[in-house]
């Protein structure tokens, strides 16, 4: 708790409430877009632990972390405000989970072995490829009716959840355009997408959480590579705001909904890229 000391009470209450904020965003994010929350909070917390001088060969692991354990709760809240409204397609999560889950574990062991400008490069590009495509996309564009076959669905989830779990997102950032190019709704693209955060986020927090054990300088009060901090003041804030989220998702429309996902992952994308550059 020396690390602390360093710093008034002041300043330390408006990194508490910085933290309540990012939750709160972060909470809306993930009913709103199915997004869990993560393309809001690694970031922040990214910047956060760079102003507190959290030592750069750690910075970035323990934000993709503590990012995949707050989406843990922040998923099943969002998950089943979405299926109250019907908007969670069974169907589709049966065909992507397979592959999903082993794109997680390939994920989780290969940021075991990248360091922390690899893992903000991977953010930084996935979110401006998804935003570009958001914005430009015509609606009318598609790939194909409905999802390929049981390989080609498998391929997407090994996709999906290994690049979700090296960003520390709870994957809606990457089926929810995936899904839509399919030809599928976008508030059930996004319903969806919240569901597929949990079941990337539980495995994905365990191998943050292993791959950081006796790591050296780490934050103070982190398990692993998950900052108990963060995880303390954001988790009650997404929990509070996502089913708000979901609801407003219901009262406006799918192209409304496009451009503000779009606008937000390429603000997220800039800023990542200009810490890479500073």
């Amino acid at each position: 708790m020396d690390f602390f000391a360093d710093y008034s009470m002041g300043w330390l209450i408006g990194l508490a409430l910085s933290l309540l904020v990012t939750g709160i965003v972060a909470g809306l994010m993930a009913g709103l877009l199915g997004v869990g929350g993560g393309i809001v909070i690694v970031p922040v917390l990214y910047h956060l632990f760079t102003f507190l001088g959290i030592d750069e060969a750690v910075r970035m692991h323990v934000a993709v972390g503590t990012s995949l354990a707050t989406i843990i709760p922040t998923s099943i809240i969002s998950s089943r405000a979405h299926f109250k409204r019907g908007s969670l397609d069974a169907e589709i999560l049966r065909k992507l989970i397979p592959g999903v889950v082993v794109g997680v574990v390939i994920g989780a062991i290969v940021s075991g072995f990248m360091d922390d400008q690899g893992l903000t490069a991977v953010f930084a590009t996935i979110a401006l490829l998804v935003a570009l495509n958001m914005a430009f996309k015509k609606d009318s564009f598609s790939v194909r009716e409905g999802l390929p076959g049981a390989s080609g669905s498998g391929l997407l989830g090994v996709f999906i959840g290994g690049i979700s779990t090296l960003m520390g997102i709870g994957g809606g950032t990457l089926s929810v355009p995936i899904l839509s190019a399919m030809r599928v709704p976008m508030i059930t693209a996004v319903g969806t997408g919240a569901a597929l955060g949990f079941v990337i986020s539980v495995p994905g927090a365990i191998g943050f959480l292993i791959n950081g054990m006796g790591v050296e300088s780490r934050p103070p009060l982190t398990v692993g590579y998950i900052n108990l901090i963060g995880l303390a003041l954001i988790v009650p804030a997404t929990m509070l705001m996502a089913p708000v989220g979901a609801r407003v998702a219901h009262a406006i429309n799918a192209t409304l909904l496009k451009q503000l996902f779009a606008l937000f992952l390429f603000m997220t994308s800039l800023r990542m890229f200009y810490g890479l550059m500073s």
